[in-house]
């Protein structure tokens, strides 16, 4: 009987999971190359057991001063153009699993973008939980760092919902040992509460390097608080 028991209750707790109803999504397994191309790396590559991994989406991709911007930290960066949460719950073990590392940054801002397929700030909030439960498993003490959504006019209709989310993650962030949110909406609206589009590629969504620098003087203050 008990085993029959352990048996429901497992089976209740995987139909429920926020990862499930995504495993399968032709969108989720279009990043399958991606991943794969990550751990060829994390095999050809050698890297310091005191590295600090970026991952996430495009913005983590394009950051191509991302080295020189957080040195004297080494550093991993595993971007992928689109990223989600939803697909980070999914290859969460694959990237974060092959090697040590001082501390995890996350930046995936795709799940609210203004459209049909927009989650909710509820349901991104419980697949980060669940990203971090899977990075917890492989990295039980290593600080975590997620970075805020920043405010963008391509997506700014969706800004409240965004800032949900934000919130709901930071509340999280608070109450998870060695887990820190990354505030930095406020150094990207400017004095009437609207994105500073100088801060932004043409496509008002991506950073320009004056964007990075900003996020560099802002990331790395933190990570210095934590980690020094």
């Amino acid at each position: 009987m008990r085993r029959y028991l352990i048996f429901i209750i497992s089976f209740v707790l995987i139909s429920c999971s926020p990862v499930r109803k995504y495993r399968n999504l032709p969108e989720v397994r279009s990043w399958e190359k991606d991943i794969q191309t990550f751990e060829q790396l994390d095999k050809s590559e050698k890297y310091p057991d005191d590295a600090i991994m970026f991952a996430g989406s495009s913005s983590i991709r394009l950051w191509t001063s991302l080295e020189k911007d957080m040195a004297p930290y080494h550093i991993i960066q595993r971007g992928y153009g689109g990223a989600k949460l939803s697909d980070f719950a999914v290859y969460a073990d694959r990237i974060f699993d092959s090697h040590p590392c001082k501390a995890i940054v996350l930046f995936i801002a795709n799940d609210i973008e203004g459209n049909d397929q927009d989650k909710t700030p509820a349901e991104v909030a419980a697949l980060f939980r669940n990203v971090l439960k899977t990075i917890r498993k492989l990295h039980r003490d290593t600080p975590v760092f997620w970075i805020g959504i920043t405010p963008t006019a391509s997506r700014w209709k969706v800004w409240p919902e965004i800032q949900k989310a934000n919130s709901l993650i930071r509340k999280i962030c608070e109450n998870q040992k060695n887990t820190y949110f990354i505030k930095t909406d406020f150094a990207f609206l400017n004095e009437n509460g609207v994105p500073r589009d100088e801060l932004f590629r043409d496509d008002k969504l991506h950073l320009t390097e004056e964007g990075y620098a900003i996020w560099t003087g802002i990331i790395k203050n933190e990570l210095n608080n934590v980690l020094k």
